[in-house]
């Protein structure tokens, strides 16, 4: 059986001295797009009570290529320009409908900067070992696997370390590689990442805890430069690449985990958890986010459907600790987070509080499955 799939592709890139040029001024023009707009929208709506669409900053942003003090607008690739209009009027949808809060300017000082190129005719397209992009040409890329399938668009990276990255928007269609057929809940947690409703634990690689003497020493040093001297500057570089190994290998350990629990199961159930509300506790803050969870749940759910399979998310107020998986009765001492084993009251079931908490979300999520069907 064959299906569609449409996933990003990303590659690391070496542009030359004139492509990095070109790119940081595409980048450069895309924030100016962006934020010119946005002080452009919030004064008509101020003075005149007037909203504006997407097509109507388009034609604004078309004449106002025609003025010579705004030609250099020119010289990048117009369709990242109106991405960044697209990316506004998101901005204004997100907030309207209560997803986000109001539009913010973008500041010159990120040094993570990102624009999108969409794919006209064939100005995106793979020749050899090297990527044609708009306005930039080819540029010379370490391609870590074949692109296959048609490229819809080209996203363009500068981190905050320096390294440029290309990330290819591609559909193709592929036959569909079923899964073993299982079914496991899964509970996460600090001290251990997951356990599972089969009794296999992973534990915790606590990637920020594992570099945190680096990065202090880095960091340490860069508040001793002088704030944007070149040797400020060349520190903050060192900091960056801190940051940029702990968030690779963190993702590097969710891909590989996600893929094998997709790999042996059809239905993965999880705990639909309120990170946002969980971070607010500052003693399990950074542990929470170091742990990525949503990252986490991201990944299972594209690959759970790339492969046939569902994820299923059980209510977050759900019991799943408090419950005895055996006979359903519900102990309101293990609400203490210090409680790690109990004994029901009721059967006298010996119980793992993760284990149990597993076994029981994959109960609500075969029964949740069931009504929904």
């Amino acid at each position: 059986m064959k299906t569609t799939i449409q996933r990003g592709m990303v590659f690391r890139i070496y542009p030359n001295k004139q492509q990095q040029v070109l790119i940081n001024k595409t980048l450069g023009c895309s924030r100016f797009v962006y934020n010119h707009f946005l002080r452009f929208r919030m004064d008509e709506w101020k003075y005149n009570k007037k909203g504006y669409s997407y097509e109507d900053t388009c034609l604004l942003l078309t004449n106002l290529k025609k003025y010579p003090e705004y030609d250099w607008l020119n010289e990048v690739d117009g369709t990242a320009l109106q991405q960044s209009l697209r990316d506004l009027q998101k901005a204004y949808k997100n907030f309207f409908e209560g997803r986000a809060k109001f539009p913010k300017f973008k500041s010159k000082h990120n040094h993570c900067l990102t624009y999108r190129s969409q794919k006209n005719n064939n100005n995106i397209r793979v020749i050899g070992n090297r990527i044609q992009l708009p306005k930039i040409g080819r540029v010379k890329t370490k391609f870590s696997r074949e692109v296959v399938g048609k490229i819809s668009n080209a996203t363009i990276t500068r981190t905050a370390s320096g390294k440029y990255f290309v990330s290819l928007c591609v559909k193709y269609e592929t036959e569909l590689q079923p899964s073993a057929g299982g079914q496991v809940g899964i509970d996460v947690g600090i001290k251990s990442f997951y356990s599972d409703s089969n009794g296999c634990v992973v534990e915790n690689p606590k990637f920020l805890a594992k570099y945190a003497k680096k990065l202090v020493r880095e960091q340490r040093k860069l508040s001793r430069k002088k704030l944007g001297s070149g040797q400020w500057n060349k520190q903050r570089v060192r900091v960056a690449r801190v940051h940029e190994k702990i968030a690779n290998t963190r993702n590097d350990f969710q891909h590989k985990l996600s893929y094998r629990l997709t790999n042996e199961n059809t239905l993965v159930a999880v705990e639909k958890l309120n990170v946002k509300g969980m971070v607010k506790n500052k003693k399990l803050a950074k542990a929470i986010s170091d742990a990525a969870w949503s990252m986490f749940f991201e990944k299972l759910e594209y690959k759970t459907k790339e492969r046939g399979g569902k994820l299923v998310k059980i209510p977050t107020f759900y019991p799943s600790s408090q419950t005895c998986h055996v006979c359903g009765f519900q102990n309101p001492i293990v609400k203490n987070l210090s409680v790690r084993d109990w004994v029901c009251p009721q059967c006298g079931e010996s119980l793992d509080r993760d284990k149990n908490a597993a076994i029981n979300i994959l109960k609500k999520a075969l029964s949740m499955k069931t009504k929904i069907a």
